[in-house]
């Protein structure tokens, strides 16, 4: 979808060019991150392929035609583009900020009506918003409206710098959670520009990790680059803590979990104590029919003939197949019984996931 070839760009003064002889493919569909240090030519990357910033030499090529051949104001209303600013038009509308680009390329009222309000619903944008002006909206009401707006025409390409940098921590993890939803729904070609490695390896499909002068020292898929880094710089970029990063890519539907200690309600008392002598545990997860109850202690057990007459304890650590094994790393080291349980939709039991099988993950 896009092409980048031996791009350069050199701006007047400077006795080195802002981007070298940059050369990078990317597939339709594709969300890739630009990462490196302040000065390494991300911005400037992805500033040529919508042409707001000229190349010096090269080619870019999007969806097999040569940009630069290409009228910009035309280009640029094909492609969506998000900035960390976001440069909502303040004396207009949340609606009328949707609808700037329809309503450039010529769409007529009911065709930009029906897609600001299919945009709002994606976005989760209340429609009482819509009538409303950026000033009266918190910063990531105004984020997510930017957002629909790059979207509005159905772009196939869209350019993303620093996006959510703008909006507090908490704020920006819910909408870098909303977007690769999104994403995995409507598959843009993205090119999304970032100073923070945790949020291009949260987002990308592959990363570019670029040194100054737009020297690519790796381009690569998230976990490869967590797992082989290609040199020292990419080693020291990334930071330390390589192995616990990994885990925030692994899901536990891609592992295989632990059985972990078993019992149903009908279980004897002197049942479910030989269940828990199996495992190097002090309790057993109590199941019925597949359905899980919760779990009891082998203290608990004292004075009772049968695991029914006890009532289950509900899980502290509780995953699911979606879970990351980061998050069920959290949970188990908050957990009274150092596992995390693993179960789907209905409370139906799955497995446990232990400390020692996850540091497996770490090392591999």
């Amino acid at each position: 979808m896009i092409s980048l070839r031996h791009v350069s760009k050199r701006f007047p003064g400077t006795r080195a060019p802002a981007v070298g002889d940059l050369s990078l493919e990317i597939a339709q569909g594709e969300t890739v991150v630009l990462v490196g240090p302040s000065g390494c030519g991300k911005t400037t990357t992805m500033r040529m392929i919508n042409r707001l910033i000229e190349p010096t030499s090269g080619e870019i090529w999007l969806d097999g035609r040569n940009v630069l051949q290409q009228d910009p104001v035309q280009l640029r209303r094909g492609i969506g583009y998000v900035i960390q600013s976001i440069g909502l038009l303040p004396h207009r509308t949340v609606a009328q900020n949707i609808a700037t680009v329809p309503r450039l390329v010529g769409w007529d009222d009911t065709k930009v009506d029906r897609r600001v309000q299919e945009l709002a619903g994606l976005l989760e944008l209340d429609p009482e918003l819509l009538g409303r002006y950026p000033a009266e909206l918190s910063g990531g009401q105004r984020q997510r409206v930017g957002v629909a707006r790059a979207l509005a025409v159905d772009p196939p390409v869209m350019l993303m710098d620093e996006p959510f940098a703008a909006v507090d921590p908490i704020v920006r993890a819910r909408l870098q959670d909303q977007f690769v939803d999104i994403q995995e729904r409507i598959r843009k070609t993205i090119v999304f520009v970032t100073h923070d490695i945790d949020e291009a390896i949260k987002m990308a499909d592959r990363i570019a990790i670029l040194n100054r002068g737009g020297v690519v020292e790796q381009f690569a898929s998230p976990e490869e680059i967590l797992r082989e880094p290609a040199n020292d710089f990419v080693k020291e970029f990334v930071g330390a803590e390589r192995g616990l990063k990994r885990l925030a890519l692994i899901r536990v539907a891609d592992i295989e979990v632990e059985p972990g200690p078993v019992v149903a309600p009908e279980a004897t008392a002197e049942e479910a104590r030989r269940v828990i002598a199996s495992f190097p545990f002090d309790w057993t997860s109590v199941v019925q029919q597949g359905e899980l109850l919760g779990w009891i202690d082998l203290a608990a057990l004292d004075g009772h003939a049968r695991v029914a007459d006890l009532t289950p304890r509900p899980f502290s650590a509780y995953v699911t197949a979606a879970s990351s094994l980061r998050q069920a790393l959290d949970s188990i080291v908050t957990s009274r019984t150092q596992v995390a349980v693993v179960a789907r939709e209905g409370q139906r039991y799955l497995g446990i996931l232990t400390l020692q099988r996850i540091s497996k993950e770490i090392v591999s």
